[in-house]
């Protein structure tokens, strides 16, 4: 078993409820109130400081240029195209300038921005990593089911899942569960250790991060 499907089974629990939550079988199906999808697009973008932060972290401590580009290419499709899908969701949802500059944080989002920066901080490129797997992975595990079946979703539900899923979504996914194998498989049991608690640390997050904006 590959050392990153090894760590999802230490907190498959979280993982399962993570990827199974209402809030991403209603925005598939279309049912998802529109206020909870203000609520999360809002608070969500509040990530993309700390990820872009956090993924350049990653590539500066990358061990070789075949290595990093996977990721700078990814992190160009975040200020891109998933930027201007945040901006028309913006518009289109009638989300005030306030909310979508400064909003009020969410406890898990305020939890989330920490493990980031402490991940970007931690000068290991395993725990870098370990959240930046999560944080994608997820994602693809809950929207890939549905990728067939967005026709007809208003773009701010569609495009939400075409943006987490697909061949080059699948692409940047392996290779960061690839990183991450390569990485947990090189490192002594206590640093090991650290990059079990900052994955599981960051399932756990994803689930109550859907928990919140559903509440």
């Amino acid at each position: 078993m590959r050392p990153s499907e090894q760590l999802k089974q230490t907190c498959i629990d979280d993982w399962l409820k993570a990827i199974n939550h209402s809030f991403c079988i209603e925005l598939a199906d279309g049912s998802l109130p529109l206020e909870k999808m203000r609520v999360y697009l809002a608070q969500d973008y509040t990530f993309i400081d700390n990820f872009v932060r956090l993924a350049a972290s990653a590539i500066h401590h990358a061990p070789t240029l075949p290595d990093r580009l996977p990721l700078a290419h990814f992190l160009g499709i975040i200020a891109g195209p998933e930027n201007t899908y945040f901006q028309r969701s913006f518009d289109m949802l009638s989300v005030p300038e306030s909310e979508r500059t400064a909003p009020q944080l969410l406890k898990s989002t305020n939890n989330f921005q920490a493990l980031m920066l402490k991940a970007a901080n931690s000068g290991e490129y395993g725990n870098m990593i370990a959240v930046l797997c999560v944080a994608e992975w997820v994602y693809l595990s809950w929207a890939r089911p549905f990728v067939d079946s967005v026709e007809g979703l208003p773009f701010y539900f569609g495009e939400w899942i075409t943006l987490h899923s697909g061949e080059y979504f699948e692409s940047v996914i392996e290779h960061l569960r690839s990183q991450l194998d390569t990485v947990f498989n090189n490192a002594e049991p206590a640093k090991q250790k650290v990059m079990q608690d900052y994955f599981n640390q960051a399932v756990l997050l994803e689930k109550q991060f859907f928990d919140a904006c559903y509440q």
